[in-house]
């Protein structure tokens, strides 16, 4: 089993967006692919059953007949931070319980993703952000970069912090947020040039950006060298 933990330049530039594609790309490689998203905050109460979109839209891409709480381990009601969502609901996140969720469900495919919650360093529990998550689980990280103003510095801090924690960036994917985003192209100039990592695509706006539709404008060539790699 190969995984990789996706992480994003901030929130809300859409990581569960490129999850979903990255793991379609999975299923169209032959692989049993999935991908979890051990904390998820903000649910919304559908014909009686309380669902976060997130979790629904992972499910989506696998082909694996797995359960939301698989895919979506700790679903938390209120969307905000983790850990302020968990202190308002009185839940205490149990690392090793989270930690061994997300393996259980990684260990049911050949290819697997964990995505993040938010940016690379998002408080979880006292002691615990989400950098502490990735050192923990140990997986090359594929850093979403949300095209918008600020972007290239949002990246080469998050990519610079991450390799501080001796963590490696195993590729990064451009994704497309704000249509008004003056000169993308340049933008993506200068990420190519400061990331020194592999593009693993660039995702354009789209009416529907099912797994499938964004998994067309990822690369399976990136991913196979990167699943090659020891």
């Amino acid at each position: 089993m190969r995984a990789f933990l996706i992480t994003g330049t901030d929130t809300e530039i859409g990581k569960t967006t490129v999850t979903a594609g990255l793991t379609h790309l999975g299923v169209q490689l032959g692989l049993r692919s999935v991908a979890v998203k051990p904390v998820a905050a903000g649910l919304a109460l559908v014909d009686g059953h309380w669902i976060n979109d997130d979790v629904q839209r992972l499910m989506a891409a696998t082909n694996l007949a797995v359960s939301p709480s698989q895919i979506g381990p700790l679903q938390l009601r209120e969307a905000c931070a983790p850990h302020i969502a968990a202190h308002l609901e009185g839940v205490t996140l149990d690392r090793t319980a989270l930690l061994g969720a997300v393996q259980q469900t990684l260990a049911l495919a050949e290819l697997g993703f964990v995505e993040g919650v938010g940016g690379f360093r998002v408080p979880l529990t006292v002691g615990w952000d989400t950098a502490d998550m990735a050192c923990d689980l140990g997986l090359p990280v594929v850093l979403v970069v949300g095209l918008r103003l600020g972007c290239i510095n949002h990246a080469l801090l998050t990519a610079e912090a991450l390799r501080t924690r001796g963590l490696s960036l195993a590729g990064w994917v451009a994704n497309t947020v704000d249509p008004a985003f003056l000169h993308s192209d340049l933008n993506l100039d200068a990420l190519k040039s400061g990331l020194h990592a592999p593009c693993w695509g660039h995702v354009p706006l789209l009416p529907n950006p099912s797994p499938a539709a964004v998994a067309t404008h990822l690369s399976l060539n990136a991913l196979r060298q990167a699943m090659e790699k020891p």
